[in-house]
This record gives structure tokens, sequence and C-alpha cells, in this order.
């Protein structure tokens, strides 16, 4: 199983840093972010550090085609406003990506802030034709959102129409998460349901990850709230049948659900989540062992 979170990245201890918060939760994958996910702040990429990193995950079974980097927030391909910055700021997260050897860079598609669905479709469209070019080394795969406001990328027909219109399509791909299909409409305790259709109208080649959280919300509520494992309106079992389906075998699942606060502190769930998961044992303390667990 590829499984892992997502994990710290910082500019001392740079991408080994990383490896070893994911080898600590015995995952063996992971996701970062390059830099804060809210401003433009960036630090230049220590290669020493990536190398040691390489190495280390060479000697721990992790597969650097099973490292994912999630795109900053403050990107919006959708709307044409600001589409200057947004294309030479994605630019300079791929050649970020490229320098840490990772190929996949997760994106939320965008959202169009009142100008309408074909106009923000249109935008992606156009934005990210000016962003990709033939010599990069690079897979932008779009996630699969709650529908939240005017975001963009809630139905696979609109992930599949931008697709369609993208020049290099061998440099697109898609990342689903499970709690933004909850909350979109699609149905979780039906996945092989939701993966035929997904199949059907874009195609499993372009499915390159899956995040995997549970949600606080009903499903089709549009809100975009991420529970831990099995604590959610999803639940352990439907989550369960997700990561161990088949098909998926070969797709990093990264888990992106919400730290647990104890005292005024917040800790991660990851090592315990992971745990659950490779037993297929829910675990009703998960909470209380977690707070053991960094006490």
């Amino acid at each position: 199983m590829i499984i892992g979170s997502h994990v710290s990245y910082n500019k001392d201890n740079s991408l080994l840093g990383s490896v070893m918060e994911a080898l600590s939760y015995d995952a063996n994958a992971f996701m970062i972010y390059t830099g804060a996910p809210q401003n433009t702040q960036r630090f230049p990429i220590n290669i020493a550090k990536v190398e040691e990193a390489k190495s280390l995950m060479d000697k721990s079974d992790i597969d650097i085609n099973n490292l994912i980097v999630h795109a900053p927030y403050i990107i919006n391909l959708a709307n044409d406003t600001n589409i200057d910055f947004s294309v030479s700021f994605l630019k300079q997260e791929i050649r970020r990506c490229e320098s840490l050897g990772i190929n996949k860079l997760v994106l939320h598609p965008g959202s169009h802030v009142g100008k309408g669905v074909q106009v923000g479709l249109n935008n992606i469209i156009e934005a990210l034709n000016k962003t990709l070019e033939l010599d990069m080394n690079i897979i932008i795969c779009l996630e699969t959102m709650a529908g939240k406001g005017s975001e963009l990328g809630t139905t696979f027909e609109e992930l599949k129409y931008i697709i369609d219109n993208v020049k290099y399509k061998d440099k697109m791909g898609i990342c689903m998460d499970t709690c933004h299909m909850h909350d979109a409409g699609y149905d979780i305790s039906a996945f092989d349901d939701i993966l035929d259709k997904f199949d059907n109208i874009i195609g499993m080649k372009y499915l390159k990850c899956i995040h995997i959280n549970d949600s606080k919300n009903i499903a089709g509520s549009h809100k975009d709230r991420h529970e831990n494992i099995g604590y959610g309106t999803i639940g352990f079992d439907n989550l369960i049948n997700v990561i161990y389906n088949p098909r998926l075998e070969n797709i990093p699942k990264i888990l992106e659900t919400p730290y647990v606060s104890f005292d005024d502190m917040k800790y991660p769930p990851y090592k315990h989540e992971i745990l659950m998961i490779k037993e297929k044992r829910f675990n009703k303390n998960l909470y209380e062992d977690i707070n053991k667990y960094y006490k």
C-alpha cells in the first residue's frame, strides 16, 4: 500500500526533514508545500539536503514518484484579473518541484469569483497553456473540489473540459479528495461506481493521487471541512474500501486530516491513522492515544 500524509517542509532541513517526518509516521509517501500556502515567500531549495533525502528514501523504500507537492492556495487560475501573477507563481512552483525531483503538483483549479463557470474554466485553460512547456517534468494534478463558493472542478465533467483543452495533456492529471467528492455530492460508499464514472468521463490514466479525508459535513453540503478517519460522515469502512480498492493499488494515498488539539497544542494524527488503516481496525480511542503518545 502506498500511504502517507501531509508533512512539514522548511528551509533548514528541506526535503530531508520531510522524509524523516514521514518515516516517523510509518509512511512510504507524503505531500509537502514548498513554502507557506498563503503567501509568496519562498527560500532557495537546499540541494545538499535534497540529495541526503534521496539517499534516505533509497534506504527506506520510499519511491520519489510517490512524493507530491501541493501548490499554494493563492494561485487562482480561474480569475483573469490576476492571471499573470498566478501563471508566474505556478511556473516558479513547477521549477521548485523539478529541483526537488518531484513530478506531481496538486493544484486547486480555481474560483471564478462571480464571473461564471464557463468563463472561469476558460481562464484556467488559458493559464495552464501559458504555464506548461514541453520540457517541464511535471504533472499538474487538478484536485476534485467540494464546490464551496465559486470553486470549479466540482464535477468530473468540468475537469474533463479543462484537460481536453490543454495543449500538453501528458502533463495533466487528477487528484481525488474523498472529503471534497463527498461534499460535492458523490457517494463514497459506492466508490467503484465513482471510479467507473471517472473512467468513462476522464480516464483512469489521469488519476495520479488521492487525498484520504473524512468529512464533517453531510453529502452534497459543498462546505469542505476535513475530519479524522472514521470520525466523520463518510465513515471508516467506506474509506478503507477506497484505500484498499485494487484499482488504486499504485496510486499514492495522502492523509490531510486535522491535527488533534490538547492543552492549546496541536498534534499530527497521521502515525495513528496510518496504523488504523494498515490494521483495518477503527480506533475509537484515537484522540486519547494521540494525547498519550505526544505527552
